[in-house]
């Protein structure tokens, strides 16, 4: 199995059996530039859930995940793997990317995938704002979703 590369939005699915949208979200509760804009288009809730987390007494952390339905058949899950953000004008300041919270966030989305017999739909994830390389992404997914029989779905838009 490898990843499959669609040309389309990953927040309209192609699947016949439940779907996981996986995007990655920083630890600061800033929700508003790159993907989730298309989400929040789509759905409110993950939106709100993301924020709403972060008005309590115990905050999501690097490499937690929030899984949100939005359908019967559509989750989201809202991947806290990146520390901070940095404006898209600053090229010297550091990545915001953490890939080893993305690779525990994978890990919890196959987990969940299995258990909800989903397959996983993302963006190029980590590689916009947050700052990452596909060449270090692809690997996290191969480790984590494909070698367990995860079907995942890449969509450049």
């Amino acid at each position: 199995m490898t990843i499959q590369f669609l040309k389309g939005d990953a927040t309209a699915p192609v699947a016949n059996e439940n779907s996981i949208i996986v995007h990655i979200c920083n630890d600061l509760g800033k929700w508003g530039k790159g993907f989730v804009l298309a989400i929040s288009k789509r759905w409110k809730l993950p939106e709100q859930t993301y924020k709403e987390s972060f008005k309590g007494n115990i905050i999501p952390v690097l490499g937690d995940v929030q899984f949100v339905s939005v359908s019967d058949s559509i989750t989201v899950a809202n991947i806290i793997g990146q520390h901070g953000v940095r404006s898209p004008r600053n090229k010297t300041a550091p990545a915001p990317i953490r890939y080893d919270a993305v690779f525990d966030g994978l890990n919890q989305v196959m987990e969940y995938a299995t258990k909800h017999n989903a397959s996983v739909h993302m963006p190029r994830i980590g590689c916009g704002l947050a700052g990452g390389t596909w060449e270090k992404i692809e690997p996290i997914i191969n480790d984590t979703l494909i070698s367990k029989g995860i079907e995942v779905r890449v969509y450049d838009f």
